[in-house]
């Protein structure tokens, strides 16, 4: 099995029946004994960033849902590492967040690209043990994260892609139908 660490992607299985989580794409951010954050990939949200952003910004972007805990929050990766001050390596050429003043500085002085970057309102969040438990439930399939896979589609084909490119059995669940009573 693959270790829990920042840079795992954890894929909802099939059966997952809670809404936020259903076909999700998860990339883990951090992981200590503690608890464990990430966001998902895969959930684009109704919000532009220039709908939520208390500063006005040079560029605009869909947002993703990031999760369902604390929602009024701003998270974003990308992979400009010590470009933006604060940021916190996740897996090759993916950072996690940094200094919000230093991303625009970067953006206004033209080295840093927003366009190559992915913003969340949320994240996903568990305590101490809970995503340990949650795998034991097979909730969740876990494997290591890419720079491209993290880039990738924001929407759903993400959840397919992931699961077609681990092969047999999952392959095969990439095909069935968002209700499996439809078919």
């Amino acid at each position: 099995m693959v270790p829990l660490a920042p840079g795992t992607l954890l894929v909802a299985e099939p059966p997952m029946a809670d809404p936020h989580f259903r076909r999700a794409v998860v990339l883990l951010c951090e992981h200590t004994t503690e608890g464990s954050f990430g966001l998902v990939l895969n959930r684009p949200c109704e919000f532009r960033l220039t709908e939520v952003a208390t500063v006005e910004l040079p560029f605009d972007t869909v947002l993703g849902f990031g999760g369902p805990v604390q929602l009024d929050t701003l998270h974003f990766l990308h992979p400009f590492g010590d470009l933006i001050d604060g940021a916190l390596p996740v897996v090759d050429d993916v950072w996690w967040g940094g200094a919000f003043e230093s991303l625009l500085e970067g953006i206004g002085g033209g080295w840093i690209d927003a366009a190559r970057m992915r913003f969340f309102l949320g994240y996903s969040g568990w305590g101490e043990g809970q995503l340990d438990e949650e795998i034991d439930e097979g909730s969740w399939i876990v494997l290591p994260a890419t720079q491209r896979l993290v880039y990738a589609a924001s929407d759903d084909t993400l959840w397919r892609t992931v699961l077609r490119e681990l092969g047999g059995d999952y392959a095969l669940l990439s095909t069935f139908p968002d209700d499996p009573r439809m078919n």
